[in-house]
């Protein structure tokens, strides 16, 4: 089971993380006031997160006006969705091998 704890992406190991690239799994973007919204984060909170996140290139970042209004949306890279998806993988994993020993 050592092995399969290695294959968790430490970028993911918070929730707020987690939550952030689950919406963008499913939503091709997303704005900051939504993923605020939907996550129930201050803007300070999901702004660390998403810094974090972008560091690490898993997130693009587009800045428009919408109207006279900045308007901040993001979405996961390609880079981003392979590590996630890997990162749900290696979760899954654990699991299966934790109810095999629980089992067994």
């Amino acid at each position: 089971m050592k092995h399969i704890i290695t294959q968790l992406n430490p970028a993911f190991d918070h929730r707020v993380r987690l939550g952030i690239m689950s919406v963008l799994m499913v939503e091709e973007w997303a704005d900051f006031s939504s993923l605020k919204e939907t996550l129930s984060l201050t803007d300070g909170r999901l702004a660390s997160h998403i810094k974090a996140l972008e560091k690490e290139a898993y997130l693009e970042v587009r800045k428009r006006f919408i109207g006279r209004k900045p308007n901040t949306s993001y979405r996961a890279t390609v880079e981003g969705r392979k590590a996630f998806q890997a990162h749900l993988d290696g979760l899954e994993a654990l699991l299966r091998a934790g109810s095999e020993g629980a089992t067994g």
